[in-house]
C-alpha cells in the first residue's frame, strides 16, 4: 500500500505545476541522485530539464522570457522536487538571487542578463557572500572592490559559494567603503555581478569543498580580479540592503523544500512500516512505530501552514521576514524530524544506499545550518518581534 498526502488549497495552475514537476522527476529516479552523491557530481542533466520546461525562470517576469508567476509558484516547484527524492540544491540559487537584478538592477543589466537567463544561455547559481572569518557575521566580510576608474578591482576570499564551478554568472558581495568609514555599519557594502566566464584564471580561482553532502560547495579567490564598473547593482555602499531584501525569498523557498523533504520521509517510513513484517505482522501496527511518524506528520502539516503564511505575505509585497524566518525554522526542524523517524522506521535498511533514505537524511540536516542557523533566526525573532534586547 502506497500512502500519499495531497497538498491543500492549490489553484488549478499551482496543482498543474506541481503535476508537471512530478513528471519531470520520475525520469530522475533515486539511481540517479545515488550516483552524483556518490560521485559527487553535479546533476547537470536535472538542471538542464528544468530549464528547458522553464521551471528556473518562473519569477522572472515574461517581458524578460520568465513566467512571471509569484513566489508561490516557485515554492511549490521546489518543494516536488524535494518531495520526488530529488535534491533541489544544484538549482535553486537561481530563484532567489535572480531577485537582486531584477529589484536593483538597471534596466540595461536587466536587459543583458535577464533573458539569458531565463532561457538557460546562461546560469546565475553562485552566491558569493560567507567568508571564512566571518561566517554568517556579513557586515564583517573582508572582500573588497576598489573603484579604479571604469573598473573594480576585486580581492578577498569566500567560502561555501555553492555551484561556482557550474554557474556563469555570481552574485558578489563585497565592502567599498571601509568598515571604519561608514555611518552606519550596515553601509559600506555593494552588490555585483560577477561574469565568472571571463574571471576565472584572471583573478578568480574557484577551488572545490569535499563535504557531507553533494551541495558542489566551493572556496573562492580574488586575487586582483577587474570587473567592468558597469557590474555594480544598484547604488554603490547600499547592497547590504539589497541582499536582505532577497533573503525572504530565499528562506521561504527553503522552507518549502524543507516540507517536500518532510513528506518525502513520512511517505517513505509510513510504506515501509507498511510492508516490513517482523513478528509476523506489519511493523506499522506497534505504536513504537506509528506514534513518531504520526508526530512528524502533524509537525509537518503545522510548519507547512506557516511556509503558506510566509508566501502569501510576500507575493502580497507585505513585510514578511517574521514569517519567513518562523517558516524556515520550523520546516527544517519538521524534516530533520521526518529523516531521524524515517532512519529508525528502516533500521539497519536505512543506512543502505539503495533506499536513498541516508543520502536523504544528510541532505535534509543542511537546512537547520544553511542559509541561516536556527540560532540566528531565534535571536532575530527575540529582538525584532518580541523586543528584547540585541544579544550580539
Amino acid at each position: 500500500m502506497s500512502t500519499t498526502v495531497e497538498p491543500q488549497n492549490d489553484d488549478d495552475e499551482i496543482q498543474s505545476i506541481r503535476d508537471a514537476v512530478r513528471a519531470l522527476c520520475m525520469d530522475y529516479p533515486g539511481e540517479y541522485w545515488r550516483e552524483k552523491d556518490r560521485e559527487r557530481a553535479y546533476p547537470t542533466e536535472f538542471v538542464q530539464t528544468l530549464t528547458e520546461k522553464g521551471f528556473l525562470a518562473v519569477l522572472i517576469p515574461e517581458e524578460y522570457g520568465g513566467s512571471g508567476l509569484g513566489i508561490k509558484a516557485a515554492a511549490a516547484i521546489l518543494e516536488e522536487i524535494q518531495r520526488s527524492g530529488a535534491n533541489g540544491g544544484g538549482c535553486h540559487a537561481q530563484m532567489y538571487t535572480m531577485g537582486t537584478l531584477l529589484r536593483h538592477g538597471s534596466q540595461a543589466q536587466k536587459e543583458k542578463w535577464l533573458p539569458q537567463i531565463a532561457s538557460g544561455a546562461l546560469r546565475l547559481q553562485a552566491f558569493g557572500v560567507t567568508e571564512p572569518t566571518s561566517g554568517t557575521d556579513t557586515l564583517s566580510l573582508r572582500t573588497t572592490a576598489t573603484r579604479k576608474g571604469d573598473k573594480f578591482i576585486v580581492n578577498g576570499q569566500k567560502v561555501w559559494t555553492s555551484r561556482a564551478e557550474h554557474s556563469d554568472l555570481m552574485l558578489l558581495l563585497a565592502r567599498t567603503t571601509p568598515k571604519e568609514d561608514v555611518a552606519k555599519k550596515s553601509l559600506g557594502l555593494s552588490v555585483f555581478l560577477v561574469d565568472m566566464r571571463e574571471a576565472v584564471g584572471n583573478g578568480l580561482t574557484i577551488q572545490p569543498l569535499r563535504a557531507m553532502i553533494n551541495h558542489a560547495a566551493t572556496e573562492v579567490f580574488f586575487d586582483d580580479l577587474e570587473i567592468p564598473a558597469d557590474s555594480l547593482i544598484g547604488e554603490v555602499d547600499q547592497g547590504f540592503r539589497y541582499i536582505l531584501d532577497g533573503m525572504n525569498a530565499e528562506r521561504t523557498l527553503i522552507a518549502a523544500e524543507c516540507i517536500g523533504d518532510a513528506r518525502w520521509f513520512i511517505e517513505k517510513a509510513t510504506n515501509y512500516a507498511n510492508e516490513r513484517h517482523v513478528f509476523g505482522r506489519a511493523i506499522g501496527q506497534n505504536q513504537g512505530i506509528q506514534f513518531p511518524i504520526a508526530k512528524a506528520y502533524a509537525a509537518t502539516e503545522a510548519a507547512n501552514l506557516m511556509v503558506d503564511k510566509a508566501i502569501r505575505l510576500f507575493d502580497a509585497g507585505a513585510p514578511a521576514g517574521e514569517a519567513a524566518n518562523m517558516a524556515k525554522m520550523l520546516a527544517s526542524e519538521a524534516a530533520w524530524e521526518a529523516a531521524n523517524v524515517c532512519l529508525q522506521t528502516h533500521g539497519g535498511f536505512g543506512f543502505a544506499e539503495e533506499y536513498d533514505v541516508e543520502r536523504k537524511f544528510r541532505e535534509t540536516r543542511l537546512y537547520q545550518i544553511a542559509p541561516i542557523s536556527t540560532n540566528l533566526i531565534l535571536s532575530y525573532i527575540a529582538e525584532h518581534v518580541l523586543g528584547l534586547p540585541r544579544s550580539f
